[in-house]
Protein backbone atom coordinates (compact mmCIF):
# COMPACT_ATOMS: atom_id res chain seq x y z
CA UNK A 1 0.00 0.00 0.00
CA UNK A 2 1.15 3.44 -0.40
CA UNK A 3 1.02 6.40 2.39
CA UNK A 4 0.08 8.72 -0.50
CA UNK A 5 -3.23 9.25 -1.66
CA UNK A 6 -4.04 9.12 -5.54
CA UNK A 7 -5.35 12.37 -7.08
CA UNK A 8 -8.49 10.76 -6.89
CA UNK A 9 -8.93 10.12 -3.46
CA UNK A 10 -7.68 13.64 -2.49
CA UNK A 11 -10.52 14.90 -4.51
CA UNK A 12 -12.89 12.88 -2.91
CA UNK A 13 -12.11 13.76 0.57
CA UNK A 14 -12.54 17.79 -0.33
CA UNK A 15 -15.59 16.92 -2.17
CA UNK A 16 -17.25 15.22 1.14
CA UNK A 17 -15.57 17.71 3.46
CA UNK A 18 -17.07 20.23 1.22
CA UNK A 19 -20.55 18.73 1.87
CA UNK A 20 -19.81 17.89 5.43
CA UNK A 21 -19.55 21.35 6.51
CA UNK A 22 -22.75 22.77 5.03
CA UNK A 23 -24.37 19.48 7.40
CA UNK A 24 -22.06 20.17 9.95
CA UNK A 25 -22.33 19.56 13.53
CA UNK A 26 -23.61 22.51 15.34
CA UNK A 27 -25.73 23.69 12.68
CA UNK A 28 -27.31 20.56 11.77
CA UNK A 29 -26.65 17.21 12.78
CA UNK A 30 -26.29 18.15 16.51
CA UNK A 31 -29.78 19.67 16.44
CA UNK A 32 -31.23 16.51 14.29
CA UNK A 33 -29.71 14.26 16.89
CA UNK A 34 -31.32 16.19 19.66
CA UNK A 35 -34.50 16.15 18.03
CA UNK A 36 -34.35 12.43 17.47
CA UNK A 37 -34.40 12.83 13.96
CA UNK A 38 -31.55 10.80 11.04
CA UNK A 39 -29.98 13.46 8.95
CA UNK A 40 -31.95 12.62 6.17
CA UNK A 41 -30.92 15.64 4.07
CA UNK A 42 -27.38 14.87 4.33
CA UNK A 43 -27.91 11.18 3.43
CA UNK A 44 -30.16 12.15 0.45
CA UNK A 45 -27.14 14.31 -0.81
CA UNK A 46 -24.92 12.00 -0.16
CA UNK A 47 -26.13 9.47 -2.43
CA UNK A 48 -26.79 11.60 -5.30
CA UNK A 49 -23.28 12.57 -5.18
CA UNK A 50 -22.03 9.19 -5.31
CA UNK A 51 -20.19 8.82 -1.55
CA UNK A 52 -22.78 6.23 -0.92
CA UNK A 53 -21.96 3.87 -3.21
CA UNK A 54 -18.09 4.54 -3.84
CA UNK A 55 -17.77 1.06 -2.65
CA UNK A 56 -20.15 -1.12 -4.40
CA UNK A 57 -19.73 -2.30 -8.22
CA UNK A 58 -19.72 0.32 -10.96
CA UNK A 59 -22.05 -2.28 -12.71
CA UNK A 60 -24.85 -1.95 -10.23
CA UNK A 61 -24.57 1.77 -9.50
CA UNK A 62 -21.57 2.00 -7.48
CA UNK A 63 -18.33 4.05 -7.66
CA UNK A 64 -16.46 0.46 -8.32
CA UNK A 65 -14.13 1.67 -5.34
CA UNK A 66 -13.06 0.04 -2.36
CA UNK A 67 -13.52 0.28 1.27
CA UNK A 68 -10.62 2.67 1.63
CA UNK A 69 -12.84 5.16 -0.24
CA UNK A 70 -15.76 4.42 1.75
CA UNK A 71 -13.83 4.46 4.76
CA UNK A 72 -12.59 8.24 3.44
CA UNK A 73 -16.33 10.03 2.77
CA UNK A 74 -16.82 8.60 6.53
CA UNK A 75 -13.82 10.23 8.06
CA UNK A 76 -14.48 13.58 6.27
CA UNK A 77 -18.06 13.04 7.56
CA UNK A 78 -17.39 12.42 10.86
CA UNK A 79 -14.44 15.53 10.93
CA UNK A 80 -17.62 17.99 10.58
CA UNK A 81 -19.27 16.45 13.08
CA UNK A 82 -21.55 14.70 10.89
CA UNK A 83 -21.11 10.57 10.31
CA UNK A 84 -23.67 8.69 9.01
CA UNK A 85 -23.78 5.28 11.29
CA UNK A 86 -26.04 3.64 8.53
CA UNK A 87 -23.09 4.07 6.30
CA UNK A 88 -21.29 1.33 8.50
CA UNK A 89 -24.01 -0.35 7.98
CA UNK A 90 -25.88 -0.49 4.77
CA UNK A 91 -23.45 -0.09 1.95
CA UNK A 92 -20.21 -1.59 4.01
CA UNK A 93 -21.77 -4.72 5.74
CA UNK A 94 -25.09 -5.45 3.63
CA UNK A 95 -23.90 -3.68 0.15
CA UNK A 96 -20.48 -5.82 0.96
CA UNK A 97 -21.95 -8.81 1.29
CA UNK A 98 -24.68 -8.80 -1.29
CA UNK A 99 -21.97 -7.59 -3.89
CA UNK A 100 -19.75 -11.05 -3.43
CA UNK A 101 -22.52 -13.21 -2.58
CA UNK A 102 -25.77 -12.37 -3.87
CA UNK A 103 -27.96 -13.65 -6.38
CA UNK A 104 -28.37 -11.76 -9.80
CA UNK A 105 -31.61 -10.53 -8.79
CA UNK A 106 -30.45 -9.57 -5.36
CA UNK A 107 -28.05 -7.46 -6.10
CA UNK A 108 -30.12 -5.87 -9.50
CA UNK A 109 -32.76 -5.17 -6.90
CA UNK A 110 -30.66 -3.67 -3.82
CA UNK A 111 -27.12 -2.55 -4.85
CA UNK A 112 -28.43 0.28 -7.24
CA UNK A 113 -30.76 1.13 -4.16
CA UNK A 114 -27.95 0.92 -1.49
CA UNK A 115 -25.46 2.57 -4.19
CA UNK A 116 -27.59 6.15 -4.55
CA UNK A 117 -29.14 5.89 -0.97
CA UNK A 118 -32.79 5.77 -2.20
CA UNK A 119 -32.77 2.50 -0.28
CA UNK A 120 -31.27 1.88 3.55
CA UNK A 121 -30.88 -2.30 4.91
CA UNK A 122 -30.13 -2.84 8.37
CA UNK A 123 -27.84 -5.75 9.77
CA UNK A 124 -29.20 -7.74 12.85
CA UNK A 125 -27.07 -10.29 14.53
CA UNK A 126 -26.65 -9.37 18.09
CA UNK A 127 -28.78 -11.12 20.71
CA UNK A 128 -29.79 -10.62 23.95
CA UNK A 129 -28.26 -13.71 25.40
CA UNK A 130 -25.16 -14.31 22.89
CA UNK A 131 -23.95 -10.61 22.95
CA UNK A 132 -19.88 -10.66 21.65
CA UNK A 133 -20.06 -15.02 21.06
CA UNK A 134 -22.15 -15.16 17.97
CA UNK A 135 -21.72 -19.35 17.79
CA UNK A 136 -24.78 -18.83 20.28
CA UNK A 137 -27.09 -17.09 18.56
CA UNK A 138 -30.98 -18.48 18.49
CA UNK A 139 -32.30 -17.21 15.66
CA UNK A 140 -33.61 -20.30 13.33
CA UNK A 141 -34.51 -20.80 10.21
CA UNK A 142 -36.24 -23.63 9.09
CA UNK A 143 -37.72 -24.75 5.81
CA UNK A 144 -41.54 -25.27 5.20
CA UNK A 145 -41.14 -26.32 1.54
CA UNK A 146 -39.87 -23.66 -0.57
CA UNK A 147 -40.09 -20.92 2.21
CA UNK A 148 -38.21 -20.18 4.87
CA UNK A 149 -39.59 -19.49 8.67
CA UNK A 150 -37.56 -17.09 11.33
CA UNK A 151 -38.09 -17.13 14.74
CA UNK A 152 -36.05 -15.03 17.10
CA UNK A 153 -34.88 -12.06 19.11
CA UNK A 154 -32.39 -9.51 17.89
CA UNK A 155 -31.04 -6.40 20.36
CA UNK A 156 -29.29 -3.11 19.61
CA UNK A 157 -30.30 -3.33 16.04
CA UNK A 158 -29.27 0.19 14.51
CA UNK A 159 -31.21 2.40 11.97
CA UNK A 160 -34.19 -0.11 11.46
CA UNK A 161 -37.07 2.81 11.49
CA UNK A 162 -35.05 3.90 8.29
CA UNK A 163 -34.32 0.69 6.47
CA UNK A 164 -36.35 -1.09 3.69
CA UNK A 165 -35.07 -4.37 4.73
CA UNK A 166 -32.67 -6.22 7.43
CA UNK A 167 -29.92 -8.92 7.37
CA UNK A 168 -30.46 -11.36 9.69
CA UNK A 169 -28.31 -13.55 10.91
CA UNK A 170 -29.75 -17.06 11.55
CA UNK A 171 -28.98 -20.27 12.28
CA UNK A 172 -30.15 -23.65 9.92
CA UNK A 173 -29.87 -27.41 10.94
CA UNK A 174 -27.57 -29.26 8.65
CA UNK A 175 -29.93 -32.36 8.25
CA UNK A 176 -26.73 -34.51 8.29
CA UNK A 177 -24.99 -33.33 11.37
CA UNK A 178 -28.24 -31.74 13.53
CA UNK A 179 -26.13 -29.18 14.03
CA UNK A 180 -27.32 -25.96 13.76
CA UNK A 181 -24.65 -23.49 11.01
CA UNK A 182 -25.37 -19.49 10.45
CA UNK A 183 -27.35 -18.17 7.37
CA UNK A 184 -28.19 -14.65 6.18
CA UNK A 185 -31.41 -14.19 5.02
CA UNK A 186 -32.50 -10.24 3.92
CA UNK A 187 -36.06 -9.34 5.74
CA UNK A 188 -38.36 -6.78 4.32
CA UNK A 189 -38.79 -4.21 7.62
CA UNK A 190 -42.43 -4.64 6.68
CA UNK A 191 -42.55 -8.35 6.79
CA UNK A 192 -46.03 -10.01 8.49
CA UNK A 193 -44.50 -10.94 12.18
CA UNK A 194 -41.69 -8.88 12.25
CA UNK A 195 -41.67 -6.78 15.24
CA UNK A 196 -39.06 -4.05 15.95
CA UNK A 197 -39.28 -2.44 19.01
CA UNK A 198 -37.29 1.05 20.03
CA UNK A 199 -34.53 0.65 23.00
CA UNK A 200 -34.55 3.89 24.93
CA UNK A 201 -30.73 4.91 24.85
CA UNK A 202 -29.25 7.66 26.75
CA UNK A 203 -27.01 8.99 24.18
CA UNK A 204 -27.95 12.46 21.92
CA UNK A 205 -28.02 10.41 18.48
CA UNK A 206 -29.88 10.57 15.59
CA UNK A 207 -30.12 7.00 14.82
CA UNK A 208 -32.13 4.60 16.73
CA UNK A 209 -31.79 1.25 18.11
CA UNK A 210 -34.03 -1.50 18.07
CA UNK A 211 -35.09 -5.20 19.63
CA UNK A 212 -36.56 -7.12 16.78
CA UNK A 213 -38.89 -10.17 17.34
CA UNK A 214 -38.97 -12.57 14.61
CA UNK A 215 -42.37 -14.73 15.65
CA UNK A 216 -42.46 -17.34 12.37
CA UNK A 217 -41.74 -14.74 9.77
CA UNK A 218 -42.18 -15.98 6.39
CA UNK A 219 -39.65 -15.70 3.62
CA UNK A 220 -39.49 -16.87 -0.14
CA UNK A 221 -36.47 -18.69 -1.56
CA UNK A 222 -34.60 -15.95 -2.40
CA UNK A 223 -34.56 -14.35 0.84
CA UNK A 224 -31.50 -16.51 1.37
CA UNK A 225 -28.18 -14.77 0.39
CA UNK A 226 -26.04 -16.82 -1.28
CA UNK A 227 -25.65 -20.34 -0.03
CA UNK A 228 -26.16 -21.58 3.32
CA UNK A 229 -22.38 -22.98 3.62
CA UNK A 230 -20.99 -19.57 3.18
CA UNK A 231 -22.26 -18.21 5.65
CA UNK A 232 -19.20 -17.52 7.53
CA UNK A 233 -17.10 -16.38 4.83
CA UNK A 234 -19.76 -14.09 4.27
CA UNK A 235 -20.12 -12.47 7.84
CA UNK A 236 -16.45 -12.44 7.61
CA UNK A 237 -16.25 -10.48 4.68
CA UNK A 238 -19.18 -7.44 5.91
CA UNK A 239 -17.48 -7.67 9.56
CA UNK A 240 -13.81 -6.85 8.64
CA UNK A 241 -15.54 -3.32 6.49
CA UNK A 242 -17.83 -2.95 10.00
CA UNK A 243 -14.82 -2.35 12.07
CA UNK A 244 -12.66 -0.37 9.90
CA UNK A 245 -16.09 1.80 9.21
CA UNK A 246 -16.35 2.40 12.76
CA UNK A 247 -12.88 3.33 12.68
CA UNK A 248 -13.39 6.20 10.01
CA UNK A 249 -16.35 7.57 12.38
CA UNK A 250 -14.46 7.29 15.12
CA UNK A 251 -11.03 9.16 13.86
CA UNK A 252 -13.47 11.51 12.07
CA UNK A 253 -15.04 12.59 15.60
CA UNK A 254 -11.29 12.82 17.50
CA UNK A 255 -10.55 15.27 14.88
CA UNK A 256 -13.63 17.27 15.00
CA UNK A 257 -12.85 16.99 18.43
CA UNK A 258 -9.82 17.91 18.53
CA UNK A 259 -9.99 20.73 16.07
CA UNK A 260 -12.62 22.80 18.26
CA UNK A 261 -10.16 22.22 21.47
CA UNK A 262 -7.17 23.56 19.28
CA UNK A 263 -9.34 26.71 18.09
CA UNK A 264 -10.42 27.62 21.98
CA UNK A 265 -6.73 27.18 23.51
CA UNK A 266 -5.29 29.09 20.48
CA UNK A 267 -7.94 32.15 21.24
CA UNK A 268 -8.84 31.75 24.73
CA UNK A 269 -7.11 34.32 27.20
CA UNK A 270 -6.69 34.35 30.50
CA UNK A 271 -3.51 35.88 31.71
CA UNK A 272 -1.25 37.46 28.91
CA UNK A 273 -1.13 34.48 26.36
CA UNK A 274 -3.31 32.39 24.76
CA UNK A 275 -3.88 29.18 26.99
CA UNK A 276 -2.82 26.88 24.41
CA UNK A 277 0.57 28.63 24.77
CA UNK A 278 1.05 26.87 27.88
CA UNK A 279 3.27 23.27 27.85
CA UNK A 280 0.00 21.89 30.30
CA UNK A 281 -2.95 23.01 27.53
CA UNK A 282 -0.29 22.24 24.26
CA UNK A 283 1.56 18.73 25.25
CA UNK A 284 -1.88 16.78 25.33
CA UNK A 285 -3.42 17.86 22.18
CA UNK A 286 -0.01 17.36 20.78
CA UNK A 287 -0.19 13.62 22.14
CA UNK A 288 -4.06 13.40 20.89
CA UNK A 289 -2.86 14.34 17.42
CA UNK A 290 -0.26 11.58 16.95
CA UNK A 291 -2.25 8.85 18.48
CA UNK A 292 -5.39 10.05 16.00
CA UNK A 293 -2.74 9.69 13.01
CA UNK A 294 -1.64 6.46 14.62
CA UNK A 295 -5.23 4.82 14.34
CA UNK A 296 -5.64 6.34 10.96
CA UNK A 297 -3.20 5.06 9.43
CA UNK A 298 -4.10 1.55 11.18
CA UNK A 299 -7.43 1.87 9.75
CA UNK A 300 -6.09 2.96 6.14
CA UNK A 301 -3.60 -0.63 6.75
CA UNK A 302 -7.00 -2.52 7.27
CA UNK A 303 -9.27 -1.04 4.15
CA UNK A 304 -5.72 -1.45 1.81
CA UNK A 305 -5.68 -4.77 3.23
CA UNK A 306 -8.99 -5.95 2.77
CA UNK A 307 -9.58 -4.43 -0.58
CA UNK A 308 -6.38 -6.48 -1.56
CA UNK A 309 -7.94 -9.92 -0.78
CA UNK A 310 -5.56 -10.25 1.99
CA UNK A 311 -8.54 -11.18 4.65
CA UNK A 312 -7.12 -12.78 7.14
CA UNK A 313 -4.29 -9.74 7.62
CA UNK A 314 -7.15 -7.22 6.94
CA UNK A 315 -9.17 -9.55 10.39
CA UNK A 316 -5.95 -8.33 12.53
CA UNK A 317 -5.75 -4.55 11.02
CA UNK A 318 -9.55 -3.94 11.33
CA UNK A 319 -9.66 -4.96 14.70
CA UNK A 320 -6.92 -2.92 16.25
CA UNK A 321 -7.84 0.21 13.63
CA UNK A 322 -11.21 -0.27 15.95
CA UNK A 323 -9.29 -0.46 18.86
CA UNK A 324 -6.41 2.37 18.34
CA UNK A 325 -9.31 4.89 16.72
CA UNK A 326 -12.08 3.92 19.97
CA UNK A 327 -9.29 4.86 22.28
CA UNK A 328 -7.85 7.92 20.44
CA UNK A 329 -11.75 9.57 19.72
CA UNK A 330 -12.54 9.19 23.45
CA UNK A 331 -9.57 10.69 24.88
CA UNK A 332 -9.99 13.64 22.43
CA UNK A 333 -13.41 14.42 23.16
CA UNK A 334 -12.43 14.29 26.66
CA UNK A 335 -9.20 16.41 26.33
CA UNK A 336 -11.17 18.86 24.52
CA UNK A 337 -13.88 19.11 26.85
CA UNK A 338 -11.67 20.14 29.63
CA UNK A 339 -9.33 22.51 27.45
CA UNK A 340 -12.54 24.65 26.97
CA UNK A 341 -12.98 23.89 31.66
CA UNK A 342 -16.89 24.79 31.85
CA UNK A 343 -17.94 25.71 28.59
CA UNK A 344 -16.96 22.23 27.38
CA UNK A 345 -19.73 20.90 29.28
CA UNK A 346 -22.53 23.68 27.64
CA UNK A 347 -25.04 22.85 25.06
CA UNK A 348 -23.76 25.64 22.79
CA UNK A 349 -20.34 23.15 21.84
CA UNK A 350 -21.98 19.74 22.41
CA UNK A 351 -18.90 18.10 23.21
CA UNK A 352 -20.33 16.36 25.83
CA UNK A 353 -23.15 14.54 23.81
CA UNK A 354 -20.39 13.73 21.57
CA UNK A 355 -18.60 11.83 23.88
CA UNK A 356 -21.60 9.78 24.91
CA UNK A 357 -21.45 8.75 21.09
CA UNK A 358 -17.77 8.17 20.63
CA UNK A 359 -17.83 6.09 23.64
CA UNK A 360 -19.71 3.96 21.78
CA UNK A 361 -16.47 2.97 20.07
CA UNK A 362 -15.07 0.96 23.06
CA UNK A 363 -17.85 -1.72 22.87
CA UNK A 364 -19.55 -1.92 19.50
CA UNK A 365 -18.85 -3.32 16.49
CA UNK A 366 -16.74 -5.16 18.93
CA UNK A 367 -15.66 -4.23 22.21
CA UNK A 368 -12.31 -3.29 23.49
CA UNK A 369 -12.03 -6.68 25.16
CA UNK A 370 -12.64 -8.62 22.42
CA UNK A 371 -10.24 -6.57 20.57
CA UNK A 372 -7.51 -7.56 22.90
CA UNK A 373 -8.90 -11.37 23.04
CA UNK A 374 -8.24 -11.63 19.18
CA UNK A 375 -5.08 -10.53 19.17
CA UNK A 376 -3.67 -11.87 22.48
CA UNK A 377 -4.70 -15.26 20.24
CA UNK A 378 -4.14 -14.50 16.95
CA UNK A 379 -1.59 -12.42 16.73
CA UNK A 380 0.91 -13.29 19.68
CA UNK A 381 -0.40 -16.99 19.79
CA UNK A 382 -1.16 -16.91 23.51
CA UNK A 383 -3.82 -19.74 24.55
CA UNK A 384 -7.65 -18.99 23.75
CA UNK A 385 -9.22 -17.44 27.37
CA UNK A 386 -12.92 -17.47 26.74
Amino acid sequence: MSFVETTEQKELRAAVAKLAQRYNYLDYALPKARAGEPLTELWHEAGELGFLGVNLPEEHGGGGAGIYELALVQEELAAQGAGLLLVVVSPAICGTIIAKYGTREQQTRWLPRLSDGSAKMAFAITEPDAGSNSHQITTTARRDGTEWLLNGQKVFISGVDQADAVLVVARTEDASTGKLKPALFIVPTDAANFTAQRMEMDIVEPDHQFTLFLDEVRLPAEALVGEEDAAIAQLFSGLNPERILGAAMAVGMGRYALDRAVEYAGTRQVWKTPIGAHQGIAHPLAQLKVELELAKLMMQKAAALYDSGDDANAAEAANMAKYAAAEASIGALDRAIQTHGGSGLSSDHGLGAMLGAARIARIAPVSREMVLNFVAQHSLGLPKSY
